[in-house]
């Protein structure tokens, strides 16, 4: 069989009506059923649910049935907001409400009449339950107005307390979903406070702190009160204006700033000429002579007007206030709009309502001096928001605000400051070329961050100079050790004496073996040769012992410089005798002044004289020139007292010699 075209689409719209049918006897089985029904909304947390015609009175033989649920593990709690029904006997001509846990435990009710204050609160030990409620025949009786959430929330209130039911400064509460619609007045707005005579949830739907398809837990302050509350109209509803009242009630609110716009694109703009004969582009972009934004006004042709703003950072969006704009006797505003939300300017996402697919639209504007709070709840983080009017009145028109908070910053590296960009500064009253975005636009590619780079390379830069200045040290001090530790060692005091320079004289090679009674060389030869340099050192041509603490033995027992473990490094230059003569400084001379002066050898050099002036000893005379008679034979011979067998300086007597072994 070959369907037509005709019979194709009405098998279509057979199917639709089918599943629509399912889909709304599933929604009658787990939520509500019945022509007795009034408001409600059940939602995943808390929910809201009330007799029909509430607070009026409810009508005569309805039914309605609703299936309350709480997400498994969880059980439900139940708060009556109000509770009138006309009482009967047995509660069962006028009317009567039942509740039916689900777990077997035995049902609530029937209830009718005046509940009393202690079922006002219920805790069931059931995840779910049923909610009859039966009307008969009955002349008075608001009904009844029930809330409910899960057991996690304690403190659970119904949507019809208000303000003066708390007296605490400071106070929290769970207001449920579902009290947006429910009758109650409030006074005031968000800035300012509200009235302490207002419906506390309902006042925090339109305060922008809780969602009225969600509900969710408040944090309210009694403060002192204000002389007037203005009214205002806010996430869809219109508070009234209040006069003084005893205390008001502020809601805390975390994330609630006005967020700074860095640029602003338009569709298009009106171009109008003033009084002054100037001509005006109305665009956020010019600026009045007051240095004030302008507000965008679009062009009367213009069949889908738009405007997008560029915040100066990402940031999370809490809400929007939008306000219109009057030009005389006319006046501009924008009734309702979507919004899309982008990071990067190139994927855009349209903002939904909680708990469904469609886009959401925003109720805008009235008229065109008050202004009007949209909170967008859950928040966004976006950078760019584009606002696309549906409805207007004459002309799209909006000055738009952005209200919430810039994201957490992380610390920078290495102290560099963060990036700041700069706006763009516009000449006011110039014209501006747009383009449309297009919101369906994907991301390409993601941009580079430059900055990234150069932090690494500031890194990389930084390990390489600290590595090298490491390793530099590590060089220097090995060095030092080195050194020091050669200063001790034998081999490298040889090439420190290598190394250093001398004169000719001061490497003089002498005889090895010498007879006592060999002649003196003649001219003397006055230099010694250098003994081995120690740590300590001493200096060179000296005949004297060295000290006992430049690393030789004391007592001399085999030689005159007895070094330990090594070969003897001078040979003896003296007899057996006395090996050094000691001078006398202080005895008066014997002879003639004029022949000779002694002197000590710590008081200065001794004078030079043109003869040898030695006496013999009192032993034989040595042939060999160590001691010779005096030189002046008329000459009386001289004490012994005054001789001196002390060796002269090498400028002018022949010294003993020594001959360093090889």
């Amino acid at each position: 069989m070959q369907a037509t075209p005709g019979s194709f689409g009405d098998a279509v719209d057979i199917l639709t009506w089918v599943l629509f049918a399912l889909c709304f006897k599933t929604l009658g089985i787990h939520g509500q059923d019945g022509d007795g029904c009034g408001h409600t909304l059940l939602g995943a947390q808390s929910g809201t649910l009330a007799s029909q015609r509430y607070p009026g009175t409810y009508p005569n033989g309805t039914r309605c049935e609703w299936r309350l649920r709480a997400p498994r593990g969880r059980t439900l709690r139940l708060a009556f907001g109000d509770f009138d029904l006309e009482a009967s006997k047995d509660c069962r001509s006028a009317g009567s409400l039942t509740i039916t846990p689900s777990n077997g435990q035995p049902p609530l009710g029937p209830l009718c009449g005046h509940l009393d204050s202690s079922y006002r609160k219920l805790a069931l030990n059931s995840s779910e339950a049923t909610v009859v409620f039966l009307s008969g025949t009955h002349r008075s009786g608001r009904g009844f107005l029930l809330s409910y959430a899960t057991d996690q929330q304690t403190d659970l209130i119904s949507c019809m307390e208000r303000g003066t039911h708390f007296s605490s400064q400071e106070f929290r509460a769970f207001c449920p979903a579902g009290c947006k619609d429910v009758t109650g007045d409030i006074w005031g707005q968000s800035s300012q406070g509200y009235r302490d005579t207002s419906v506390l949830c309902k006042a925090a739907v339109h305060a922008g702190v809780v969602s009225d398809d969600l509900g969710g837990p408040v944090t309210v302050f009694r403060q002192r009160s204000i002389t007037l509350y203005e009214a205002s109209f806010a996430n869809g509803l219109l508070s009234k204006t209040g006069s003084l009242s005893e205390k008001k009630l502020v809601f805390h609110k975390d994330c609630d700033i006005q967020l700074p716009v860095l640029s602003h694109n338009v569709s298009t703009s009106w171009e109008e000429v003033d009084s002054l004969g100037r001509h005006i582009l109305w665009s956020p972009r010019n600026k009045d002579s007051r240095g004030q934004a302008l507000p965008w006004v679009a062009d009367r042709g213009d069949p889908e007007p738009w405007l997008l703003l560029e915040l100066q950072e990402r940031s999370s969006v809490t809400g929007v206030l939008t306000k219109g704009w009057s030009s005389g006797s006319s006046s501009f505003y924008v009734e309702s709009f979507t919004l899309f939300y982008s990071k990067d300017n190139k994927n855009w996402k349209a903002y939904k309502a909680t708990l469904s697919k469609e886009k959401k639209v925003f109720l805008g504007n009235s008229d065109s001096s008050q202004e009007v709070l949209n909170s967008l709840i859950p928040p966004v983080v976006a950078r760019y928001l584009l606002l696309r009017p549906q409805q207007w009145h004459h002309r799209a028109a909006a000055h738009v605000q952005v209200l919430g908070c810039p994201p957490m910053r992380p610390r920078t590296p290495y102290g560099l400051p963060p990036r700041n960009e700069v706006p763009t500064v516009i000449t006011p009253y110039s014209p501006v070329t747009s383009e449309r975005p297009d919101v369906e636009k994907k991301p390409a590619q993601k941009s580079s961050h430059p900055v990234t780079l150069v932090v690494v390379g500031v890194v990389l830069v930084l390990i390489v100079c600290v590595a090298a200045l490491l390793a530099g040290l590590c060089w220097k001090r090995r060095k030092k050790n080195t050194e020091k530790k050669c200063s001790l060692e034998k081999g490298c005091q040889d090439s420190l004496i290598k190394a250093l320079p001398r004169s000719g004289s001061e490497l003089i090679s002498y005889p090895l073996e010498r007879n006592a009674h060999d002649a003196l060389p003649n001219p003397p030869l006055n230099d010694y040769a250098e003994p081995e340099l120690r740590q300590a050192g001493h200096k060179l041509g000296s005949t004297f012992r060295p000290p006992a603490d430049e690393g030789y033995t004391v007592p001399l027992i085999l030689n005159h410089y007895d070094v330990p473990g090594k070969l003897p490094e001078y040979a003896e230059p003296l007899p057996p005798e006395p090996e050094y003569a000691t001078p006398f400084c202080d005895q008066p001379p014997d002879p003639p002044l004029s022949l000779l002066r002694p002197t000590c050898l710590a008081q200065g050099p001794r004078p030079i004289l043109s003869a040898a002036q030695y006496d013999c000893p009192g032993h034989k005379t040595a042939p060999n020139g160590y001691c010779t008679p005096a030189p002046h034979a008329g000459a009386p011979p001289r004490k012994d007292s005054v001789v001196y067998a002390e060796p002269q300086p090498a400028v002018s007597l022949p010294l003993h010699t020594y001959h360093e072994p090889l």
